[in-house]
């Protein structure tokens, strides 16, 4: 899977997540930049991400996600070449 697919994907799930159409994600979209992305929603995201991506996390590499570019980053790393 491709960079650009992956964000791609993303962006519809953040967007089906915190119900908001206009989610552009970049490598430097953090927490602060969406509305209602919080702790707790976190784990939704990342709950999210596994299950559309088929990938497990491990909860330091959950703790190391500083940023979108970061969230890719581990996907990628996860993902058969």
């Amino acid at each position: 899977m491709q960079t650009n697919e992956i964000y791609d994907r993303l962006t519809d799930l953040f967007r089906e997540l915190f119900a908001d159409d206009s989610i552009v994600l970049t490598p430097q979209t953090t927490a602060n930049d969406i509305e209602g992305w919080d702790s707790f929603n976190h784990i939704s995201v990342v709950v999210a991400v596994e299950t559309r991506f088929g990938v497990k996390m491990t909860t330091a590499e959950i703790e190391g996600l500083a940023n979108v570019g970061a969230l890719v980053a581990a996907i990628e790393s996860k993902l058969p070449r």
